[in-house]
């Protein structure tokens, strides 16, 4: 076997001269010298693979030959006996390696030594198979349910020229199978495939490549089927009775591997979602603290695996409670030198009422007072001073101390002195008339439904 250690070498040396000197044919017609040495075989003498032949002669001593011609009958040929196929320039070589050859497939070969003036008989022809394609992983393992991914594990290939493992795959949209990855050097086994659609099914097979090229047969066939995203919630509810907050619920996940549930919301119903809440328990209170707001929201579950439901068609509204109704304010009087001020009750919510007063003395002098927990729809406002212009509005307040907007405003100019006791000074309302304060006046004043009462 010493010789085929060294069959490299005397190959690469017989290509170096052959590449030098011109490589002589055989003729059509020549003359056959028995005398010539035929070539024969060494008891080892072909060595098969799946796509190389070798073959190792004993070695030639008669210097009349200069090399070695060799024939070669290929499977598809109609001829019944070798061709002529290559030469061997150097009677000093040994050793002839075909490349040119498919796996699992019969050839006929035969050599000739030849001279300057003639050629050997032939050599006993030599028929050889070459080697089966090399047959791929002998166990392939797949890892389903992974969220997103994929794991194909198989057993290192037992052939030390292994080089690589090329992995295909194909899904039930496309069932031709694509080459998907290469995964260097024998030991390597396993590939993990990412970025996969969710509740998916795709197909593997593996094959190995040697180093000189050959690529097995395919392996086994493994499917895999990804992880499903976690099922919706259900049941979402969003308040609108709520002072100033909003409470969201839902019915918790069954999932086995939940992790937490995500909240979004947005001013739209279809666009604009921000995630605003990372939770554990089925509730989300979004504190607000505007009357009236109204917001949409989105519930998903997230699980262990970070993968997350569905949810943008699921979209629910809540709104926080809006205020109550403002009174309705209808008569304003001065009796004695006190206002008395009456409403009616516009909205069941109110559970008291606030009295707004501001005073007027002058250009520059204002100031504002506020009168609260006030049971009735009547306020005496005993503290009244001559020459002076008051400005009085009432608010609803209910149960969650929500005040409504401000009533109608009414403007009160109290006479210059004293008034005479029990002397009531109101005009009537159809010839009340509203008069408009100079601009720079007009702090926090409404535009409108401004009355004026004058004594």
């Amino acid at each position: 076997m010493k010789f085929w250690n060294r069959t490299l070498l005397y190959t690469a040396l017989s290509v170096l001269i052959s590449g030098c000197t011109p490589t002589p044919k055989p003729k059509e017609e020549v003359p056959i010298d028995n005398s010539l040495p035929i070539v024969k075989l060494t008891k080892n003498g072909v060595i098969t693979d799946m796509n190389s032949v070798a073959f190792e002669w004993e070695s030639i001593k008669d210097d009349r030959v200069e090399g070695i011609y060799v024939y070669k009958l290929f499977p598809e040929a109609s001829e019944q006996k070798p061709a002529y196929y290559a030469t061997i320039n150097n009677r000093f070589s040994t050793h002839f390696v075909d490349n040119n050859v498919k796996p699992d497939t019969r050839y006929i070969y035969a050599f000739q030594t030849y001279s300057k003036q003639s050629q050997s008989p032939s050599s006993e022809h030599v028929t050889v198979n070459t080697l089966p394609v090399l047959e791929s992983v002998a166990w392939i393992h797949s890892i389903p349910d992974m969220p997103r991914s994929a794991k194909i594990l198989w057993r290192p290939h037992h052939n030390q020229k292994v080089q690589s493992y090329i992995v295909e795959r194909n899904t039930l949209e496309n069932d031709e199978w694509k080459t998907h990855a290469t995964i260097e050097g024998r030991l390597n086994a396993e590939f993990i495939d990412l970025d996969l659609k969710d509740k998916y099914t795709y197909k593997y097979r593996v094959r190995v490549k040697t180093f000189d090229g050959i690529v097995s047969t395919p392996s086994e066939i493994v499917k895999v089927v990804t992880k499903a995203l976690p099922r919706e919630v259900t049941n979402i509810t969003a308040t609108r009775d709520l002072p100033k907050k909003i409470e969201v619920r839902w019915n918790k996940s069954d999932i086995p591997d939940f992790e937490r549930y995500y909240v979004y919301r947005s001013t739209k119903v279809d666009s604009g979602y921000e995630l605003v809440a990372k939770l554990y328990n089925n509730i989300f209170v979004d504190e607000i603290g505007e009357d009236g707001k109204h917001f949409f929201y989105r519930v998903s579950v997230v699980d262990k695996d970070g993968l997350e439901s569905k949810h943008e068609e699921q979209s629910i509204q809540g709104i926080t409670l809006i205020k109550p109704n403002a009174p309705a304010l209808f008569e304003a009087k001065l009796i004695n030198n006190k206002v008395e001020l009456r409403w009616d009750k516009v909205d069941n919510r109110a559970k008291s009422y606030i009295v707004s007063k501001r005073v007027k003395k002058g250009f520059f002098d204002e100031n504002t007072e506020e009168y609260t927990g006030i049971a009735g729809m009547k306020y005496i406002d005993a503290n009244i001073e001559p020459s002076t212009v008051y400005y009085y509005s009432v608010y609803a307040v209910d149960a969650n101390g929500i005040r409504s907007e401000a009533s109608i405003e009414v403007e009160l100019k109290s006479p210059e002195g004293k008034q005479k006791e029990g002397v009531v000074q109101e005009q009537p309302q159809q010839k009340q008339k509203v008069v408009d304060a100079p601009q720079e006046k007009k702090v926090n004043l409404p535009t409108e439904n401004t009355q004026i009462i004058e004594f």
